[in-house]
């Protein structure tokens, strides 16, 4: 039976079993809609069974959907490794890289020197500061900021940078609000605090300590937040060498609290199968490289 099963019907049925959407699976595999329907529909005629139910609000497995799935996921894993075992062999890196950075300059310049220097590289380059796990599948690699502990995943983390963080206000908010000395005066005070990044999180400091700030004034953007502090929106925290220059000249003012910001973390995140890509961790290892420069 397996000599006239075509395998992109089983891999489109995997995508859209995880994905519970031809559309969405359609953009994981990067094909047209059509073709997955096709795929699915072909593999299903095939088998003789029904896989997936179909209205037109939902979809949803049946139970031979499911123990296909089952059986087929580990399978394509296991397959996927050894191709990619055999590969590594190779000393030229080429094939289709999808990674998710966020949009900042450096990155884009490290990104694009590696695909100028490895031209077999084939990149498809979300730009996304803070992307949700579920954006995560499809892709080779993120790269993303987070502050303190890292939920645990199947994904590896590496750490590309560390950005000591403050917590920071305009002499002007400083005058009128009073100049705070712990983390439960601050959270009276008015906060810039996080519009989507880091999940909408609430401020973390060193020795587990969080802060829950209402705000009238949310941004997913340090820049933004900077400005609203230079403004004298609220109090913001911020890196420490993205408002050296405005601490120095007295237009911000550093706040001494009983409890340090958690650092700003760049990570970089990848599967955890038993081989990782190679062409994943050359460009890991170029970025991070860069980024130490």
């Amino acid at each position: 039976m397996i000599e006239r099963s075509d395998l992109q019907w089983l891999l489109s049925f995997l995508a859209v079993y995880e994905q519970l959407s031809f559309k969405r699976a359609a953009q994981q595999r990067q094909l047209p809609t059509s073709n997955v329907s096709r795929h699915v529909a072909l593999l299903e005629q095939h088998l003789n069974v029904r896989l997936l139910e179909r209205t037109t609000r939902k979809m949803r497995p049946t139970a031979a959907g499911t123990e296909l799935y089952q059986t087929l996921k580990p399978l394509t894993l296991a397959m996927n490794d050894a191709l990619v075992e055999v590969s590594q062999q190779s000393s030229q890196l080429s094939g289709h890289l999808k990674i998710v950075i966020p949009d900042l300059p450096i990155l884009a310049e490290l990104v694009t020197h590696f695909c100028q220097l490895h031209p077999d590289i084939q990149l498809s380059c979300d730009t996304q500061l803070n992307p949700t796990e579920g954006v995560l599948e499809g892709f080779d690699m993120i790269v993303r900021f987070d502050r303190g502990t890292l939920e645990d995943s199947g994904w590896v983390a590496k750490t590309l940078l560390h950005f000591p963080s403050c917590v920071v206000a305009s002499p002007e908010l400083i005058t009128s609000r009073g100049m705070p000395d712990s983390l439960d005066m601050l959270s009276k005070m008015p906060c810039i605090s996080s519009f989507t990044v880091l999940q909408g999180a609430p401020w973390r400091f060193k020795g587990n300590k969080t802060l829950h700030l209402p705000s009238r004034y949310k941004v997913n953007s340090g820049h933004m937040a900077k400005a609203a502090a230079l403004k004298g929106l609220g109090f913001a925290i911020l890196p420490e060498h993205a408002c050296k220059a405005e601490i120095a000249a007295g237009t911000l003012v550093k706040i001494p609290l009983d409890h340090e910001p958690e650092d700003l973390i760049l990570y970089a995140f990848y599967s955890g199968r038993k081989y990782p890509q190679k062409k994943v961790t050359a460009l890991l290892s170029h970025i991070k490289q860069g980024l130490t420069m």
